[in-house]
């Protein structure tokens, strides 16, 4: 058995205990660094009451706390599914190195898991999506961004 099928074994028996547990959906998430588990997460959404608290997202945050940084790079994500819109833009945004993922996502559309209508929307425009955006107050919002782009102080991510 090699480390990645290692890895990825722990993240499908976290989505299959959170189902058997009754705790949420079939997702679970382990994150690894220099061949270490540094976090690893089931789905928390139901637990947690959070739509945010998916697996990856979960397990970004968790790896985040133990080691101090708010940047992943040198670390790889094994997930027991194809990363949703949300997951894989966190996982861009967590600068993660690799990701290793076992069910697509078109197993999870087929159990009611689907994101298409995800994709979908941001191929709008956005007068045309189902849910209402609105620009409001930018001249009042760009003083804060004016703070930042003159700080001498900020730590950029």
């Amino acid at each position: 058995m090699t480390a990645h099928e290692k890895f990825m074994r722990m993240a499908i028996a976290l989505s299959r205990q959170n189902v058997e547990q009754g705790a949420g959906g079939p997702f679970g998430a382990v994150i690894v660094k220099n061949g270490k588990v540094v976090a690893q997460s089931a789905n928390q959404v139901v637990a947690e009451n959070d739509p945010t608290a998916h697996a990856e997202i979960s397990a970004i945050r968790l790896a985040c706390k133990q080691l101090g940084v708010y940047d992943l790079n040198g670390c790889t994500i094994y997930t027991s599914c194809e990363p949703c819109p949300m997951c894989l833009g966190a996982i861009y945004w967590a600068k993660l190195d690799a990701v290793y993922y076992a069910n697509s996502k078109i197993d999870a559309s087929s159990i009611g898991f689907d994101d298409n209508f995800i994709y979908e929307e941001l191929g709008k425009q956005f007068h045309q999506r189902r849910v209402k955006m609105v620009q409001l107050l930018r001249n009042e919002a760009l003083v804060a961004f004016k703070l930042w782009k003159d700080s001498e102080s900020k730590t950029g991510y």
